[in-house]
């Protein structure tokens, strides 16, 4: 399937077409320049549904262009594929055509094998490039994910972002690099078998550099807000070309840079009272335009909403999946015992654990003390690898006052336990760079604003944890690392020599050793949430029972909290398997510098008693 852009800088036979959609504009004129010197002024012809377009002969690529509108100006284009000199700078016209892809054969990585890792560009490598992350691809690759997962990387001001203050969002970042990087980074990972997932951002625009506004006022509602200021125009008046011009975003990055899945942020912040609901608009759009492309959708969305990844023909959205912050939640509060903020609406007991591990998310309706409501919907009947779960995200990291991961405040043995028990679930599993070797670097929040802007957020992020206990005293919140320092940034960077030594080693190997079985064992393999039970032994073990085809079965056991003996019995252990063995732990000395002993002994009509000398994960197969 040929796919042809309506809007930007077209490069066509000899010359460019210009379209931009601007319904309130009267006169809009190009500007295009080569090497810092005028090239040509052509005027825009008005066309339907607000839509302006010029054909202008003498531009290639490489070549760069603004637009006046009405006399003001000039500003670069909504639809700009590069920013070479920033967000506030022209923009370049850019050749999709011109790189030569090797993936030709690529068919992508179905939903059933999805194991995603989560990175930032600027802080996954010591390069903080798109090329950067390619170097790094033969070590996820052996590592067992499957995919990666970009945070956003259309250009943000300044230099250093989380990247959700998209401004052109058309264009790579180029602190990251050139278009034509981020094309030979998607074709490398393909050639290592991993798929390249991108968080795309449609519930708002960046506070500076985002030009859309000045080219209509329609982009925004008129009604509705966001968290992050005014609302996305998805249900007044010209909202159908403002769908449009989130979809072509879309289908770009799929055709012209080869992405194999989107992650959809925040989509509980996209206030949507149309006939036709965006998410659906979208979901059945994107998948109609990638043509013979597979493409996999999935939201981020606190409400639970089991529609979400319901067919569209059926009522629903049409994901893929949705992330589940629920398990997160559970974990955290029991691991470390956070209890502040949304976290006072989970127990982190093991009971809770489990019940959360059988039905994808924890709240189906009861009525939250955090959100004052309801919350959540049934999802009986929904497969597991529908819900994306995880112990670490940039959010549940980076959101933290600190920057701390999970494993910086618990124990190692608790960490390898929960470890065990995300990557044995059978929901999709997703990791967050470093989370494999227990990274000692934080992940902080950090922007590049502009003064005036830059203190603003700075004291708006302090003034964010004023309502915790910790941070209730002014002069404690002064600790809280500057977003705007670029100390905030660079402790955030991973060190990779680390993860050849000592302990990171050690949880280096225990989570290859997870993937690798993830794909090996049958039990593991299962899509039947049917094959799989979860159950709280006591109060502090949860057992995980996985059984696959052909009646092959694991069982994880993993003592969350403390030390401690457990007794199980039929009919948790499956009478007709005659004994049970131990495979493997997260105490063997491969994956623990200081393993303790899990001791196990048979007891009476085919118990077995595990007694545990500290958290951790006993791995049990029939013999």
């Amino acid at each position: 399937m040929t796919w042809q852009a309506s809007l930007g800088a077209l490069l066509e036979a000899e010359g460019a077409r210009f379209r931009v959609w601007a319904p309130e504009a009267r006169s809009i004129v190009v500007l295009a320049e080569r090497a810092g010197r005028p090239l040509a002024r052509a005027q825009l012809q008005p066309g339907d549904h607000g839509l302006f377009e010029a054909w202008v002969p003498e531009v290639r690529a490489g070549d760069r262009y603004r637009f006046q509108l009405d006399g003001e100006g000039p500003f670069p284009d909504p639809a700009s594929r590069f920013q070479p000199d920033g967000v506030h700078g022209p923009s370049e016209v850019v050749d999709p055509g011109t790189f030569e892809w090797t993936d030709g054969k690529w068919r992508g990585v179905p939903l059933e094998s999805l194991v995603l890792y989560e990175l930032h560009v600027g802080t996954f490598s010591p390069q903080g490039t798109f090329a950067g992350v390619a170097a790094k691809l033969p070590e996820l690759r052996d590592l067992g994910v499957t995919a990666i997962e970009l945070m956003p990387v259309a250009d943000f001001p300044g230099m250093r972002n989380w990247g959700y203050d998209g401004a052109a969002l058309f264009a790579p970042a180029r602190c990251y690099g050139t278009p034509d990087d981020l094309r030979r980074l998607v074709d490398a990972a393909h050639k290592h078998g991993l798929a390249v997932h991108l968080d795309v951002v449609y519930n708002h625009f960046g506070p500076d550099g985002a030009y859309a506004a000045a080219f209509s006022p329609s982009f925004f509602s008129a009604r509705h807000r966001s968290p992050w200021g005014a609302g996305i125009n998805l249900d007044g008046e010209r909202s159908e070309q403002v769908r449009d011009f989130f979809i072509e975003n879309a289908l770009h990055w799929i055709h012209e840079y080869h992405i194999d899945g989107l992650r959809l942020d925040a989509t509980h912040a996209m206030v949507d009272g149309g006939p036709r609901l965006f998410l659906a608009e979208f979901s059945d759009r994107v998948r109609a335009g990638a043509g013979e492309r597979p493409v996999l959708i999935i939201a981020e969305d606190a409400r639970n909403l089991a529609h979400a990844v319901k067919p569209v023909d059926a009522g629903g959205w049409g994901m893929d999946a949705v992330w589940s912050d629920d398990f997160h939640h559970q974990m955290r509060r029991l691991l470390a015992g956070d209890h502040e903020s949304y976290y006072q609406d989970f127990s982190g007991t093991v009971a809770d654990v489990a019940a959360t591990l059988r039905r994808g998310w924890f709240y189906a309706g009861q009525r939250s003390a955090y959100h004052e409501a309801p919350r959540g919907t049934d999802p009986s009947g929904l497969p597991p690898r529908r819900f994306v779960f995880f112990i670490q995200n940039h959010d549940q990291v980076g959101n933290r006052a600190m920057g701390e991961r999970l494993h910086h405040q618990i124990d190692p043995a608790a960490f390898r336990a929960a470890s065990v028990v995300l990557l044995m679930a059978p929901q999709t599993p997703l990791l967050f760079m470093g989370q494999e070797w227990a990274a000692r670097t934080p992940f902080r929040f950090f922007t590049d604003h502009h003064s005036d802007l830059g203190r603003l957020v700075t004291e708006g992020r302090r003034r964010e944890f004023q309502r915790f206990r910790a941070f209730s005293d002014p002069m404690a919140r002064l600790r809280i690392p500057d977003p705007q320092a670029a100390t905030t940034f660079a402790s955030s960077r991973l060190v990779w020599e680390e993860r050849m030594r000592g302990p990171h080693a050690a949880t280096l190997r225990l989570y290859r050793e997870l993937l690798a079985r993830r794909r090996s064992e049958p039990a593991l393999r299962s899509e039947s949430g049917a094959a799989f039970e979860a159950k709280a032994v006591d109060a502090d073990t949860l057992v995980l029972r996985r059984r696959g085809a052909g009646g092959a079965t694991l069982l994880a056991v993993a003592r969350l909290r403390g030390a401690g003996a457990v007794e199980l019995r039929p009919p948790l252990l499956d009478p007709r398997d005659a004994t049970w063995t131990p495979a493997w732990s997260s105490e063997d000395p491969a994956f623990a510098e200081d393993p303790q002993p899990i001791r196990v002994e048979a007891t009476k009509k085919k118990g077995l008693r595990i007694e545990f000398a500290r958290p951790s994960a006993l791995v049990l197969q029939p013999a």
